[in-house]
């Protein structure tokens, strides 16, 4: 009956840390909502800068013109509430986890937090303005240079979540050399399947041109060298040494 008890308790103690990470979500988007069309005009910056003169985006869509904007606003409200939603998640699997596994979680869910962000702001500083002038320089004849406005979103999300997660290279090396699924040593004999291996995710997760592949490739190595630096310093502990601590 005690083990019931504890089950439906963990349940509700779930529901209730999903309510509180929806609720993150919502406080964020109500107030954005109102301006949700300066918000995508934002977005769409760095392709109207390198567009040609006297032209335009379009909306292939009737209701393109509204619901793209709204779109946009509940993904940015879903990234701005991230800090809280991690929380919620710390809340929950922190009674589970011993001392030392607390003193590494918690800053690993503000570190990559603040990667995530990082890959973000990268991809719209440094990539979007190479990447739009690069396509907006190749020239068809007969072809004029307009970009649907949700084609557009879904293209520049896709590259958010792109660098976003790549950007969480360091985290993830981190955590693998903590729980001993590998080391230090091991990752720098696998370098150059590495170096390979990420130009190959980033022909897979941009748009078919060197320029954004590389533009992704390179911090993800970059990174990938930071993650081994710190995570040489993250060796799983043997059970005598993680008893001594204890004791």
């Amino acid at each position: 009956m005690s083990e019931t008890n504890s089950f439906v308790s963990h349940l509700l103690e779930l529901r209730s840390r999903i309510l509180k990470a929806l609720l993150s979500i919502l406080v964020f988007f109500v107030p954005m909502a109102f301006f949700s069309q300066d918000l995508y005009h934002l977005l769409a910056t760095p392709l109207l800068n390198a567009m040609p003169d006297n032209s335009q985006m379009i909306a292939t869509d009737v209701a393109a013109p509204f619901f793209a904007p709204f779109k946009l606003t509940l993904v940015l409200s879903f990234f701005l509430a991230i800090p809280f939603v991690l929380y919620q998640v710390w809340g929950f699997i922190a009674p589970g986890l011993y001392r030392n596994e607390k003193k590494l979680i918690a800053p690993l869910l503000l570190s990559s937090t603040l990667l995530f962000y990082l890959g973000i702001a990268f991809a719209y500083f440094v990539v979007f303005p190479v990447v739009f002038a690069f396509f907006a320089g190749i020239e068809i004849t007969g072809v004029a240079f307009t970009t649907d406005i949700s084609s557009y979103l879904n293209f520049v999300l896709k590259l958010f979540f792109a660098f976003g997660m790549a950007f969480e290279i360091p985290i993830a090396i981190i955590l693998m050399c903590w729980a001993g699924i590998t080391d230090a040593a091991t990752l720098r004999s696998k370098r150059p399947y590495v170096v390979v291996g990420a130009f190959v995710v980033g022909m897979l997760l941009t748009p078919p041109d060197i320029i954004s592949q590389t533009l992704l490739a390179v911090p993800m190595l970059i990174l990938f060298e930071v993650g081994i630096l710190i995570g040489s310093l993250y060796t799983r502990k043997s059970e005598e040494e993680e008893h001594q601590e204890v004791s």
